[in-house]
């Protein structure tokens, strides 16, 4: 590797810690996707206002808060299709209860709900805060405020091996109603527990408790993200899965200047649970924000579909990278290998939306841009996760393939993956957009 593109990808992979450290929830990485979008000359639009789009317009529309799609108008009509992509900004974990805080015993705990999958344990013993936002009363009725608490807040201390004696032969197992609330701190005599705990949200935010209407806050851990190994040649951070996806697709969209075809990165919440939302995949978002573009062309429904027959999207999340430790758990012929390109992934039952025809065209989008690529296929005996590729791929009817970069410890809060594989991630993406 030469010295520039040996910088080229460590300062990737440094942008990409960066982003996930500033994006602790879905929310926050929205904001710092819009960040990028502006300082590229991205202007928003929003969804209830008339839009007018001509060629060459970069623009961007939020949707919840939790999802963002960004766009560049192509110089063709949309007639010629669009060239898409989709990943999630949300990730596994725990997020607070409405009514989080109680006392217990003279300390101060935090009820949280389980979003998502996540490994429960590698929530213990870490340095760990809040993160989300809150609603806040405003004389237009209420204002959303982003909260992000930097020092470590709240703790789930581990039950010592002396009371949990079969914890390295049987696991971890944490119950989800009585063992995962997190200790806050100590109660103050005469004074509520979720008194306590809103006086922080209140001091934080430069309000009063009484100004406070309600929040959607989740747990992250404070500690940033690194690079590392032998020749420095690993990440490590929370939410890998799937922020690293959603900064691939962002750095490609930013660094195309003019495309023939007009190119979407769709970033959308819920994932982790299904997409079922008005801000999820399985939502209006992305037909709509289609949908509106061709209106602006004055297309007629038929050119919008035609449209879409010449369209293609790729749904890029994280892939299972192969673990040398635990080889039984993989397909023996599909190994995805760290820091040897995108992975291609496929599902005889339709929970990846790859094909014969979307692998190869992106196959080509890969031998284009000079990046290697694998195909990953999961054990028959093992259960096997899904992405919004499927779904996008069925609400649209456009020709659809499922990627990732290759990780490790998928959905725990300290996830790994290679350097090498985000700038293939980006080069291709960048590809497919031009």
């Amino acid at each position: 590797m030469s010295t520039v593109a040996h910088q080229e990808v460590k300062k990737h992979a440094q942008d990409l810690l960066d982003f996930i450290d500033a994006s602790p929830s879905p929310w926050h990485a929205v904001a710092t996707a819009e960040i990028l979008l502006k300082q590229n000359r991205f202007t928003p639009l929003n969804e209830s206002d008339h839009w007018q789009l001509s060629s060459g317009g970069r623009h961007y529309v939020i949707r919840g808060g939790g999802s963002i799609i960004a766009f560049i108008v192509g110089s063709k009509s949309v007639v010629e299709g669009f060239n898409m992509v989709g990943a999630h900004t949300d990730s596994p974990g725990l997020r607070l209860k409405p009514h989080a805080a109680f006392s217990s015993d003279g300390l101060i705990r935090i009820g949280v709900e389980v979003y998502g999958g996540p490994i429960l344990a590698t929530f213990t013993d870490r340095d760990l805060s809040i993160a989300g936002r809150v609603n806040v009363r405003a004389q237009s009725g209420f204002e959303t405020r982003l909260i992000k608490f930097d020092q470590a807040l709240i703790r789930l201390p581990n039950l010592a091996i002396h009371m949990n004696r079969e914890v390295n032969d049987k696991g971890l197992k944490l119950n989800k109603q009585t063992e995962l609330p997190l200790i806050f701190g100590e109660s103050e005599d005469g004074v509520a527990a979720e008194q306590q705990f809103l006086n922080h949200i209140a001091q934080a935010l430069e309000v009063t408790v009484a100004d406070i209407i309600n929040f959607e806050l989740n747990v992250f851990d404070t500690q940033k993200g690194a690079i590392w190994g032998q020749h420095q040649e690993f990440i490590a951070d929370s939410q890998l899965d799937n922020l690293a996806s959603c900064h691939a697709a962002i750095t490609a969209l930013t660094n195309t200047k003019h495309p023939t075809s007009t190119a979407i990165c769709a970033l959308f919440d819920h994932e982790e649970v299904g997409s079922e939302s008005a801000t999820g995949a399985s939502g209006s978002f992305l037909a709509d924000i289609i949908h509106r573009i061709g209106l602006s062309q004055n297309l007629s429904q038929e050119d919008a579909l035609r449209g879409l027959a010449k369209s293609f999207f790729i749904s890029a999340d994280m892939a299972h990278a192969y673990h040398p430790n635990h080889a039984g758990s993989y397909e023996p012929c599909h190994h995805a290998l760290v820091n040897k390109g995108p992975v291609i992934k496929t599902n005889a039952n339709q929970r990846y939306a790859t094909s014969a025809d979307s692998a190869a065209k992106f196959i080509g989008l890969c031998e284009q841009a000079g990046v290697p690529y694998q195909q990953y296929a999961h054990r028959t005996d093992l259960g096997c996760g899904s992405t919004i590729g499927p779904i996008v791929a069925s609400r649209l009817g456009v020709n659809s393939v499922d990627v990732g970069s290759p990780m490790w410890a998928m959905h725990s809060l300290r996830e790994s993956a290679g350097v090498l594989d985000h700038t293939y991630m980006i080069t291709v993406l960048s590809k497919h957009y031009n």
